[in-house]
């Protein structure tokens, strides 16, 4: 699926969506569960644009008495925990990690990693960050996020991609945390669409539709499930 064809709203909900898996794999599960290579070519989408993370065949359990493993390094460049490549100690953060890189793919519709592109942007990460400080962000979102979303929605959600991708994994926010904030975003963008649509109206909590964090027995985990009609988060970096 090109991003080209993604609105705003598709993404910030594709977003949340696999944020909730993660959520759920590592909080809900009865034995938390490491994706560790989480890559937009492992979210399938159908064709109502619902996200579904795929591919558990890297994925390790994490025995309910620890709180990391020892690995052998596995994941895809670009989206790979520096602190995990570097240590070899896999914990829940590393798939947080990899979910910022995600989310800003997401938000700017570049690639993880091109190597054909100058030095300064050849790391989305980097690039990215360094943005964000310099405070020119609207220089690397996609141009139409930049049209259909506001400063701060923009800015809300650069904020969370770049606070899961820093450097040490005790710094990055816990997936229920991410879920939980995206959730948040979108029921407010939810409302003011409700407001400008309707503005003699109150719109409220009560009248906006809140999906939930999958609970346990939910098939959110559907990297287990066959998938039908589905085609793959595809990232095409026109930059």
């Amino acid at each position: 699926m090109s991003d080209s064809s993604l609105t705003w709203e598709h993404r910030l909900r594709i977003a949340m969506e696999i944020a909730g898996t993660l959520a759920y794999l590592h909080s809900s599960a009865s034995i938390p569960i490491i994706h560790r290579d989480v890559k937009t070519a492992n979210i399938l989408l159908d064709e109502n644009f619902t996200a579904k993370v795929a591919d558990f065949g890297a994925s390790r359990l994490i025995p309910m008495d620890k709180e990391q493993l020892t690995t052998m390094v596995q994941g895809t460049l670009g989206y790979l925990d520096p602190e995990y490549y570097n240590t070899g100690l896999l914990n829940e953060k590393s798939d947080v990690y990899s979910f910022g890189v995600v989310l800003m793919e997401l938000l700017s519709g570049q690639k993880a990693l091109c190597f054909e592109k100058p030095q300064q942007s050849k790391h989305l990460v980097n690039y990215f960050a360094s943005a964000m400080k310099e405070n020119r962000l609207h220089g690397v979102i996609d141009g139409q996020v930049m049209n259909e979303s506001n400063q701060r929605e923009i800015h809300e959600a650069s904020r969370i991609a770049a606070e899961c991708t820093r450097l040490m994994g005790e710094e990055r926010p816990r997936m229920k945390e991410v879920a939980v904030q995206l959730e948040a975003l979108r029921v407010t963008k939810t409302k003011q669409q409700w407001s400008d649509q309707y503005p003699e109206l109150e719109v409220n909590e009560h009248l906006v539709g809140v999906e939930m964090l999958p609970a346990q027995g939910d098939t959110t985990t559907t990297g287990y499930d066959s998938i039908k009609n589905v085609t793959r988060l595809h990232i095409e970096d026109g930059r």
